[in-house]
């Protein structure tokens, strides 16, 4: 249950933070109408994924006490031991089957719905840990009842069902966090190079007074990564920016020698016309 709620609150922040800022940057009757749209849509994710994990919640809950039904089955007697501890397995591998589409379908949701955090990332992530712990400990389980000589054909076909759909969800979500991982650095890759005037011109990076317009070489440029990338020292004591940035996104100041230093004070701005800087010196 705190799960549900540390999940919830998440959700509801960012669809919080998304709507205050649609408030803002809108006006009038049809865009009050599409703002309305828009939180409608967050709601209704909102409700499904919430939706998608109690369902997932509630299904543990009916595996554990499937669970305790066949522990307490299997050191009892009874004619009947044997058929209760195969329609409680059956019962497990069912549910465990449909907890893996429904984290599957949450996964999907994640991925083609507009609310987009790495905490529902992290949430889909401990739910398919928490999967394969179930997995584990089946297992142990039908272990348990091997030793008691309590052979069920049942168990095998569960076990190893439960171990496909176990790595299936594994190697779905280790190639998801491959995807974001890749998307994530191309996002925050920049390119620069400062030099002068006649450098830059022997690398087609200036032509005819223009910047980055022919086949320029790109290995000429130093690739970085936008978030780590603060200050940049140019050794020069005169320094012309060639590529447009917003200006309200850095400076250029000199340090103690007289030589320019650029100051990226907003990064995300900075970059958001370029992804290429180009700065001539002397």
């Amino acid at each position: 249950m705190k799960k549900i709620l540390f999940f919830a609150a998440c959700l509801f922040a960012l669809v919080a933070c998304d709507n205050g800022k649609s408030s803002s940057d809108m006006s009038g009757a049809g865009q009050k109408d599409s703002l309305q749209k828009v939180i409608e849509q967050k709601d209704n994710e909102i409700n499904d994924m919430m939706g998608i994990l109690n369902e997932v919640e509630e299904g543990f809950r009916l595996i554990n006490e499937a669970e305790n039904r066949v522990s307490v089955a299997k050191d009892g007697e009874g004619a009947n031991r044997q058929q209760r501890i195969r329609e409680n397995m059956q019962f497990i591998q069912q549910r465990m089957a449909e907890n893996r589409e429904l984290i599957a379908k949450l996964q999907k949701q994640v991925k083609n719905g507009s609310i987009k955090s790495e905490q529902l990332q992290k949430t889909i992530e401990n739910l398919t840990k928490e999967l394969e712990a179930k997995n584990n400990q089946i297992k142990d389980l039908y272990a348990q009842l091997e030793a008691k000589d309590i052979h069920i054909e049942e168990l095998d076909r569960t076990v190893s069902t439960l171990n496909k759909n176990v790595n299936t969800l594994q190697d779905d979500n280790a190639k998801k966090a491959n995807t974001i991982n890749a998307q994530d650095k191309q996002i925050n890759t920049a390119w620069y190079v400062f030099g002068t005037k006649k450098e830059l011109k022997e690398q087609n990076i200036l032509v005819d007074g223009k910047v980055l317009q022919g086949n320029f070489n790109k290995n000429y440029f130093t690739k970085v990564d936008i978030r780590s990338l603060k200050a940049l020292k140019l050794y020069s004591k005169s320094a012309k920016m060639l590529t447009m940035h917003p200006s309200s996104s850095y400076k250029l100041e000199r340090d103690a020698q007289k030589q320019y230093v650029l100051h990226i004070t907003n990064p995300q701005l900075f970059w958001s016309t370029s992804k290429y800087l180009v700065v001539q010196v002397k």
